[in-house]
C-alpha cells in the first residue's frame, strides 16, 4: 500500500511544482508535463502524451487541469485523477488570491511589468518547442492525411482567421472517417 501512496505523492508533488512553475498558459504546461512524465518518470510514451495534449486542448476547461485529470486517472484511478486536479489548482489559486490582494501594487509597480514583459518572451519559446514537437510527432506517423490535416489547420487558424473550434470539429470528423475506413479495411465491425 505504500507504493501507493508514493505514487499518488509523487503525481500531487509534480502537478503542484508544474502549475506553480508554469507561466504563460497551458501550451507551456503541456511541455513541462512531457519532460516530467515522459522522460524524467517513464509513465507515458510519447504518443500517449501526444493523445492527452489531444483530448485536452479539445475537451472544454482549463488545459493543465484536463491534462491532470487524464495523467493522474492513467496512473491511479479516480484518486490519482483527484490528487492530480488539487496540485495542479493549489498553486494558481494561491497565487491569484494574493495578486488579488495586492492588485494595485502589482498593476504599477514597474519591477513586476517589467518581469512579466521578460516573461512573455520565455514563454513564447515555450510554445514554439511544443509546437515543433507536436508537429515533429504528426510527421513521425508518416501519413499524408495527417500532415495535410495539421498544414491544412494551420492555413485556416493563421491566415483564413477560421475559428478553432471549427477546426478541432473538423479535424474529429475526418480521424473518425479515417478510423472507420482503417477499420473497415481489417475487417474489424465498428
Amino acid at each position: 500500500m505504500k507504493k501507493d501512496y508514493s505514487k499518488l505523492w509523487t503525481l500531487f508533488k509534480s502537478m503542484f511544482v508544474l502549475s506553480a512553475c508554469t507561466f504563460g498558459g497551458g501550451f507551456v504546461i503541456v511541455s513541462l508535463m512531457k519532460k516530467r512524465y515522459v522522460e524524467e518518470l517513464g509513465w507515458l510514451e510519447e504518443d500517449e502524451m501526444l493523445d492527452v495534449t489531444a483530448i485536452t486542448q479539445s475537451a472544454p476547461g482549463p488545459l493543465p487541469v484536463n491534462a491532470s485529470v487524464i495523467i493522474g486517472y492513467r496512473m491511479a484511478g479516480i484518486i490519482g485523477a483527484l490528487t492530480a486536479i488539487l496540485g495542479t489548482i493549489l498553486p494558481p489559486m494561491v497565487i491569484i488570491s494574493v495578486i488579488s490582494v495586492f492588485y494595485e501594487q502589482f498593476r504599477t509597480n514597474p519591477y513586476i511589468a517589467t518581469a512579466l514583459e521578460v516573461m512573455r518572451a520565455g514563454v513564447a519559446a515555450v510554445i514554439f518547442d511544443v509546437v515543433i514537437n507536436l508537429a515533429g510527432n504528426v510527421v513521425k506517423t508518416k501519413r499524408i492525411l495527417y500532415i495535410a490535416m495539421m498544414v491544412t489547420a494551420f492555413v485556416a487558424t493563421y491566415i483564413l482567421d477560421v475559428s478553432a473550434m471549427i477546426i478541432i470539429f473538423v479535424c474529429l470528423g475526418i480521424g473518425l472517417i479515417d478510423l472507420f475506413f482503417t477499420l473497415r479495411k481489417k475487417g474489424k465491425k465498428i
